[in-house]
């Protein structure tokens, strides 16, 4: 085992994978020398060569064109989206394509394409680098959509997306980058895509969330066990499909709910969860599903995005409400 931060964990996973199979590339605006923003990419065209590691025009439309093309000759591509702010540009590709592609083919091609992209809140990035869109991958069928929360998670999902012969929307949240380091297997590891993760138990409240707001709701959960509250946190890791049994699992066993995202409360992923408890466990509720999100607003400038985002004193405020109603 090896202590790892965020960015070192999906370096070593993508470092892993194109050692174990020659048809993985890299590519991306700036991944190749400079080995990205967030040196995510850093070392790997130095040891596999700039025709698996290179880098591309800032032309996101061109990178997902070329991860389709790819795809269809046999490789397993692993674009980066500079951040996710700018998948405007490459949606037609991803959605229009990519998705549709075993649909469109009948069976007969499919697009084992890995998109990575670095997105979220907190760290004071310019206007449109932060912005929380996954809920537009989460509707798009035949894309699934990954976002860890720890090190060991990313890793070992990033390598199973890889993997996959359909395309993933790997997510990483900046602030997660280099905010702590956890213990990581320095060999290949999976860890199934659509699994949730209890990360702490708890009896009488569920908190789901994923990515950064996974650690504000076991800041919250530590907090309100000071007060004699037993609450159980779910990382949901993969937002598209749900798991949906690891989610109804504990809300029959806690009676109560809450649901906490970064991104904007309406038509978010907070939304889809609250609906599929009510259709599946509403007569196991003590009180009503709430969410916790940041606001409907555009996103702030970073001199007021710690007022915007959601933390952990807001979700329990949340919390109370729901084991007090």
């Amino acid at each position: 085992m090896a202590q790892m931060t965020m960015i070192q964990a999906i370096t070593d996973a993508l470092r892993t994978e194109m050692r174990n199979d020659e048809k993985v590339l890299v590519f991306g605006e700036d991944v190749g020398v400079n080995g990205g923003v967030f040196r995510a990419t850093e070392g790997l065209q130095q040891e596999f060569g700039e025709e698996r590691v290179f880098d591309t025009p800032l032309a996101e439309s061109g990178i997902g064109g070329l991860a389709i093309g790819l795809g269809l000759q046999g490789y397993r591509p692993v674009p980066e989206i500079q951040f996710f702010g700018f998948v405007f540009e490459v949606i037609d590709s991803i959605a229009g394509q990519m998705a549709r592609m075993r649909f469109r083919s009948g069976g007969r091609y499919n697009s084992p394409v890995t998109i990575r992209s670095p997105f979220g809140g907190g760290v004071h990035t310019p206007e449109m680098h932060a912005d929380s869109l996954e809920g537009l991958m989460a509707q798009t069928p035949g894309v699934k959509v990954v976002i860890p929360s720890t090190p060991y998670d990313a890793k070992g999902l990033l390598i199973s997306a890889i993997r996959d012969n359909d395309p993933v929307i790997f997510l990483e949240h900046m602030k997660l980058y280099r905010s702590f380091r956890e213990e990581v297997p320095e060999g290949e590891y999976t860890i199934p895509l659509g699994v949730a993760d209890v990360k702490r138990e708890g009896t009488d409240l569920t908190i789901i969330a994923y990515g950064a707001m996974v650690h504000e709701s076991l800041k919250a959960a530590a907090e309100l066990e000071k007060e004699g509250k037993s609450v159980e946190v779910i990382d949901l890791r993969t937002i598209s499909p749900l798991d949906i049994d690891t989610i109804i699992t504990s809300v029959e066993k806690t009676g109560r709910a809450i649901v906490v995202q970064e991104a904007q409360k309406q038509a978010g992923i907070a939304a889809n969860v609250v609906a599929e408890i009510n259709e599946r466990a509403i007569l196991s509720l003590e009180a009503p599903v709430l969410r916790v999100t940041a606001a409907d607003t555009v996103y702030p400038f970073s001199q007021a995005e710690q007022v915007w985002l959601p933390n952990y004193k807001d979700i329990i405020e949340t919390a109370n409400k729901v084991l007090n109603f």
